[in-house]
């Protein structure tokens, strides 16, 4: 079962929740003695709640999981003149675990999901009793990175006729792939809308890059080392995180510990769902234990 709740983000932008399992019987998922601990699952820029569908589902079994759409994504609002900044990005995730009743939380973040929770984590430690950073860097990106993702957005062919065109293109076509990848069409092929024209992605551009350009001239690494809670950074082979960063990353992080995935690239856990599963439920446990 997966059932919606809107959420009141930040400036009263609406946002749409997405509850994977059962409503919890035994009690409220904010009591912390209860049998179902809150976990917010936030997704990366152009991403969608649904792309945690695989991770939810097992984690509802246990837990109380709930996934974001986060402001210009997914079925919440878009505001043209919104704030895509740092700052609505995290308060909108603690507007979600505050009416939702997540908290202790446990916060699992893909890229910029993962920026969004572990600035959560450092701003409000009493929300937050676990994080899980999935491949996204502490690093300044730069101006040259931001250049490069303008330039890729304009050459996307959009309109496409048809799913199975977007399927090739970001799997295959786009020159941003390296070597074929079923599983980032699929990814893609989620973000899209059909229009009377064909499709076209459900997020706007220019809101991704207006989002993207808050944190990529910016390093992160004083805000992890202000994350208090136990945390876990988990990076795909052949990801955007590279081995060193991701290291110092668990250096930096006081209570950090560290996960690879084989045979995966920046979509962990879309890419190996099982893999990525091994990876975090070992950590997720000791969370229960404590």
């Amino acid at each position: 079962m997966v059932r919606r709740i809107d959420v009141t983000g930040a400036g009263g932008v609406r946002l749409a929740a997405w509850e994977f399992g059962d409503p919890p019987k035994t009690g409220p998922a904010a009591d912390p003695s209860g049998d179902a601990p809150g976990v917010l699952l936030l997704h990366g820029l152009m991403g969608r709640a649904s792309h945690w569908a695989s991770t939810a589902r097992w984690l509802s079994g246990r837990y109380r999981a709930v996934a974001l759409d986060q402001r210009g994504h997914g079925q919440s609002e878009k505001p043209p003149e919104g704030a895509y900044t740092r700052d609505a990005y995290v308060d909108d995730a603690e507007a979600a675990v505050e009416q939702l009743g997540l908290a202790p939380v446990v916060l699992i973040g893909h890229a910029m999901g993962a920026l969004t929770a572990w600035q959560l984590a450092a701003k409000r430690p009493d929300l937050v009793r676990g994080l899980i950073v999935c491949d996204m860097r502490a690093s300044a990106l730069g101006a040259a990175s931001q250049r490069e993702w303008a330039e890729w957005f304009r050459a996307w062919p959009a309109p496409f006729a048809t799913l199975a065109d977007v399927r090739k293109w970001f799997g295959e076509d786009d020159p941003w792939v390296e070597r074929p990848n079923p599983a980032r069409g699929a990814f893609y092929a989620e973000v899209m809308t059909e229009s009377p024209d064909g499709w076209r992605p459900v997020f706007e551009p220019e809101q991704m890059l207006r989002s993207r350009e808050t944190w990529v001239y910016d390093a992160h690494w004083e805000e992890l080392a202000q994350v208090r809670c136990p945390a876990l950074v988990v990076r795909g082979l052949d990801g955007e995180l590279g081995r060193a960063e991701a290291q110092e990353m668990v250096r930096v992080l006081p209570r950090g510990q560290y996960a690879e995935v084989a045979d995966a690239g920046h979509l962990v856990h879309y890419d190996q769902p099982e893999a990525w599963r091994a990876a975090i439920e070992p950590f997720l446990e000791t969370l229960r234990e404590h």
